[in-house]
């Protein structure tokens, strides 16, 4: 019988260390010195630098992992998408949570347009099935990049005001966001801010 070998293999670090760092990154609002600390009030020497190697290499599988486990995604998908600044620069991340308020799928993109709705329905839709009601702000891009993807086309969708703040399930999603934006003082890199996030 053929061995597997471990996700951890070749790591200095027992693999219950490594998972632990990580999770406390993403689950948290903790920084990578203060997981470094909390690893030190344990008597695991490790520093800050490779606990980021470890949350770069570990995390996304994570990730997956989590939300294999976690219970079937609603079958409607509430929409929305919020200002973040990279470098100065404005992007937008778009953001799909189900009506049990279980995240979805998140993309950072530059625009607000019909073609980054698209681009977005067509990235939710890789991983989650066709729902049965999309609930959305009443942004144009939304109902024009909808009818014309196939599989959306027939897909009831509601819109709501912005300012009633009805569409709580996707505005309520963005306060982790908001809070680890706060506590990193801004994020950098659109590539790494999507990896994080999607983590």
């Amino acid at each position: 019988m053929k061995k597997t070998r471990s996700l951890y293999h070749g790591h200095r670090f027992p693999g219950v260390v490594i998972s632990c760092a990580v999770r406390w990154y993403f689950r948290f609002n903790l920084s990578l010195r203060d997981i470094e600390e909390l690893l030190l009030e344990r008597g695991v020497v490790v520093t800050y630098e490779t606990i980021r190697c470890w949350c770069d290499k570990f995390g996304a599988g994570f990730a997956q992992r989590a939300k294999m486990a976690r219970r079937k995604p609603g079958s409607t998908w509430h929409l929305d998408e919020m200002f973040i600044t990279l470098r100065g620069e404005p992007y937008l991340l778009w953001r799909a949570v189900d009506e049990h308020g279980a995240e979805l799928d998140i993309l950072v993109q530059k625009r607000r347009d019909k073609a980054a709705a698209k681009r977005f329905f067509k990235w939710v839709l890789r991983s989650t099935p066709v729902p049965r009601k999309i609930v959305t702000d009443q942004l144009r891009s939304y109902p024009a990049a909808k009818a014309e993807i196939p599989e959306l086309a027939n897909v009831r969708h509601v819109f709501v005001k912005a300012a009633a703040r009805l569409n709580t399930r996707a505005e309520n999603s963005h306060q982790p966001t908001r809070e680890r934006e706060r506590r990193m003082r801004g994020f950098r890199d659109r590539k790494r801010t999507q990896q994080f996030l999607s983590c």
